[in-house]
């Protein structure tokens, strides 16, 4: 595979675990009680985007590694081959 198409794998898998990742354990405005006026009452009180943003690093990661090696394992290929 090459650089770039590895690159692109990668970019989707981040996309899509980062998506799942945002929403999880948020506690928004009104959960808490604590409502800052102009602003919207669902936004969360501490989203952590750099925590998140490295967790979906992480698991984008080791996902796009695992289909890396899905992809090149002998015993795989030819298994799909048969």
């Amino acid at each position: 595979m090459q650089i770039g198409s590895i690159i692109a794998v990668f970019f989707v898998m981040w996309w899509l675990t980062f998506v799942t990742v945002v929403s999880i354990g948020n506690r928004s405005q009104i959960e808490v009680g604590k409502v800052t006026s102009g602003t919207e009452p669902a936004a969360p009180i501490t989203p952590h985007l750099l925590r998140r943003v490295l967790i979906a690093t992480a698991i984008a990661m080791a996902l796009t590694a695992l289909l890396l090696w899905g992809l090149t394992n002998e015993t795989l290929h030819h298994y799909w081959n048969r």
